[in-house]
């Protein structure tokens, strides 16, 4: 199955010569670690959430928009997928907070389409036009397990929501053929608390975005998602509880924890100091937080000029002040 145009095999085939003092650095800084799902794969008890997933989509409530069409028999959620999993690409980042990245990068997987539909979205021809390529729950158990040879650090599936039961499917052929890096749950944030709770002790890093704290906002550039403050915060609260702060191994690797993603927008539309407030006050000072500077209008947001231009490094700053004025101690600032 070509995936970004490139096999697996001929992927695989490409960096073997390289795969084994990655694979031997990345299993060194994994020692004495065992994912989280590896306990439920045991048991029995990860194929019954994949199960317990899959039924959802038959009245689709993956995500809060909670379509209710039946994925299973072809329909399109608002997100524009169906039960068939579409892949875009899949290769070691190297753009990943560090902690994730270390040596030999983050093993990302990048899922087509996307709940939230952003009008600001930098990848909208995969989230919003679902360019990518047809693949196979067996498919992408051999993309986690080329990953791990090529030596990254983790198994990182990049908007994983609409897709959560492929995910856990194909971790559990994955755990049979030998995989034991941890997952990273890369999301934007805007989840479902009962599916969270599936999720738990399956997931071992959530990389979360917390992209707005005024409903009208979240109204305005993501398709009408006003419920976005208050289920994302839910969410925060709980992706903490299942896996706690981000604290890397003496590698300087992360194995566990949460670290939340907020992208400072200009004029203030994100609401990023009260997001940073919020933080404060409901999480750990010491939570890992990565004020993001790099917001670039594209796609659609040129049709909104309060958000039609970069932010200036002053809006930037007012933010990091602010999160240190709350006593938040754990920022990853850009520069």
């Amino acid at each position: 199955m070509a995936v970004g145009g490139i096999s697996s095999l001929s992927i695989l085939n490409i960096t073997l010569s390289k795969a084994g003092n990655n694979t031997t650095e990345s299993m060194e800084a994994n020692k004495g670690f065992e994912p989280a799902y590896l306990a439920l794969h045991r048991n029995g008890e990860l194929k019954n959430r994949y199960l317990t997933l899959r039924e959802m989509m038959v009245d689709c409530k993956l995500c809060p928009r909670e379509c209710r069409v039946n994925r299973l028999k072809g329909e399109e959620g608002v997100c524009g997928s169906t039960s068939t999993l579409k892949i875009s690409s899949f290769h070691p980042h190297f753009g990943e907070e560090s902690p994730l990245v270390g040596n030999n990068g983050s093993g990302t997987i990048f899922f087509t389409h996307c709940g939230l539909l952003c009008v600001f979205c930098i990848n909208a021809d995969i989230s919003h036009g679902g360019q990518g390529n047809v693949s196979t729950v067996n498919d992408l158990a051999r993309m986690m397990m080329t990953l791990q040879k090529m030596g990254c650090h983790n198994i990182n599936v990049v908007t994983p929501t609409h897709y959560s039961p492929h995910i856990l499917e194909a971790l559990g052929i994955a755990a049979k053929q030998g995989l034991r890096l941890p997952v990273a749950y890369n999301t934007h944030g805007w989840e479902r608390i009962e599916i969270l709770k599936i999720l738990d002790g399956v997931i071992d890093i959530y990389l979360a975005d917390f992209k707005y704290t005024k409903s009208s906002m979240a109204g305005k550039y993501s398709a009408g998602a006003y419920s976005y403050p208050a289920i994302t915060k839910e969410a925060l609260i709980e992706m903490n509880r299942q896996v706690g702060v981000a604290i890397p191994n003496k590698q300087g690797i992360l194995e566990r924890g949460l670290i939340i993603r907020h992208l400072v927008m200009p004029n203030g539309t994100s609401g990023s100091i009260e997001a940073m407030r919020w933080i404060s006050e409901n999480l750990p000072k010491d939570t890992y937080i990565n004020v993001m500077s790099q917001y670039t209008p594209m796609h659609k947001a040129f049709d909104y000029p309060e958000i039609a231009r970069r932010i200036t490094r002053a809006e930037y700053n007012e933010v990091v002040d602010a999160a240190k004025l709350f006593g938040l101690t754990n920022l990853d600032i850009q520069g």
